[in-house]
């Protein structure tokens, strides 16, 4: 048996049951929206490159980038940005604030993503794996600078003599040999 408000308060106006009802609806209308983003179907699309979100905000905050909007400024320096969240992250760099640590060695992060990746250093943990030649890598930047080496991508090229990197790195130590720096 299903107990209502009027069983507890017999005597409430009908404008308190009125407000009530928006309440609910209202409360309603926001389950349906968060069911909604969650559903894997996204129904608002961007009108400048048709592509599409599954949440309004996610819309909006896309748009931006369209808009050069950056309503988020740092108060120190001025730099500006899209959303609010990154300008938190920025602000650590003034403050000098790093909240992440390490449980193992006490080391400490401005960015959980920072953490994540130095906590692979400890587990040996190697996340990231070349399909070609089953080599890991802890970061996926890391995987993707190696598997140029395997889809020939060579997009540093020495100005002297022409030969060609995959990685810059290479590229620096090439050309210290012409500079006389290598040893």
């Amino acid at each position: 048996m299903f107990l209502q408000l009027s069983d507890y308060l017999p005597n409430v106006c009908l404008a308190y049951n009125y407000i009530l009802l928006l309440l609910v609806f209202f409360c309603q209308s926001s389950v349906n929206e968060q069911l909604q983003i969650h559903d894997g179907k996204h129904r608002f699309p961007c009108e400048i490159c048709n592509k599409t979100f599954n949440g309004k905000r996610l819309l909006v905050i896309h748009q931006r980038i369209h808009s050069g909007e950056r309503p988020y400024s740092c108060e120190v320096c001025n730099k500006a940005f899209s959303q609010k969240n990154n300008l938190i992250k920025h602000r650590r760099i003034h403050s000098g604030e790093r909240p992440y640590s390490c449980g193992v060695c006490t080391k400490a992060f401005r960015l959980k993503n920072n953490l994540i990746n130095h906590g692979r250093i400890h587990s040996g943990e190697r996340t990231y794996s070349c399909r070609v030649c089953t080599k890991a890598f802890r970061q996926q930047y890391h995987l993707i600078m190696h598997q140029r080496i395997h889809i020939w991508e060579r997009s540093y090229s020495c100005e002297i003599c022409n030969k060609v990197f995959s990685h810059k790195s290479n590229l620096i130590m090439h050309q210290r040999m012409h500079s006389g720096e290598w040893p």
